[in-house]
């Protein structure tokens, strides 16, 4: 199927669903077989029927597990055996994203987390709106971030970003990924991906919305979406996957 189609496959899987807020998203449906691929920020995911299987690139090693927390930038897959799952992506700063830290700081990777965790991260990822930042979090790094999520694609790059902290190039680098866990130019494919979904309903192409998330062509956004999730955008929507903007129905 070609990337930019968006009409259901000939035998559909079971909906689902892909909730956007500003900087964090949640996926609920079928696995879809996703390959190997590494996030931009941190993900909790649920077996919402069965345990799942994952794996890491770095010692190859499977653990079955309920839920798991994944740092950024962490290559891994996740064979859900048929079942569905749900995967939520924290936004770097946020209360939600915080308390993610806290539970990683358990050591192993990933960190197979306790009911109760698991439990209360959902419950904040799932809380619209959620606007409550980390207070210890670089002033700079914050403005940093709400800019990237407000436009992203615009074409400054980390000098321009770096330039309006007051701060040199590689000292603004070391600073982000030292205050979000992932580094600027992962969160600004991140922050252009939610701006793609967020544009998907409105434009109806991957083509249309890639131009106007600000990557060079649909393939680019296409290659960029499965190093980052494991699946192709055609694939999801192939799923029959239905794209729910909290931030425009707040505003509604």
């Amino acid at each position: 199927m070609p990337d930019d189609a968006l009409s259901p496959m000939c035998c559909p899987e079971p909906q689902a669903r892909l909730t956007l807020w500003p900087g964090r998203a949640r996926y609920s449906g079928p696995s879809l077989e996703r390959d190997m691929h590494s996030g931009s920020v941190s993900c909790l995911a649920v077996g919402d029927e069965v345990a799942f299987t994952i794996e890491t690139a770095a010692d190859g090693v499977r653990r079955t597990a309920r839920s798991a927390l994944i740092r950024p930038r962490v290559a891994h897959r996740i064979d859900a055996h048929g079942g569905r799952m749900t995967f939520g992506y924290f936004e770097p700063g946020s209360a939600t994203e915080r308390a993610c830290r806290e539970a990683l700081d358990a050591g192993e990777e990933p960190v197979t987390v306790s009911v109760a965790t698991e439990q209360d991260l959902v419950r904040r990822l799932c809380a619209t709106p959620e606007r409550a930042e980390r207070p210890d979090i670089d002033p700079r790094i914050r403005a940093a971030v709400r800019r990237l999520l407000r436009e992203p694609q615009l074409p400054d790059g980390a000098l321009e970003y770096a330039a309006a902290a007051g701060l040199s190039r590689s000292r603004f680098l070391h600073l982000f990924r030292a205050e979000t866990g992932t580094s600027f130019r992962r969160y600004r494919m991140w922050a252009r991906m939610l701006r793609a979904g967020r544009a998907l309903p409105d434009f109806g192409t991957l083509t249309a919305a890639a131009a106007e998330a600000g990557f060079a062509s649909p393939s680019h956004l296409s290659s960029t979406f499965h190093a980052t999730f494991g699946v192709r955008p055609s694939r999801l929507l192939g799923a029959g996957c239905v794209i729910v903007d909290e931030a425009r129905v707040g505003e509604g």
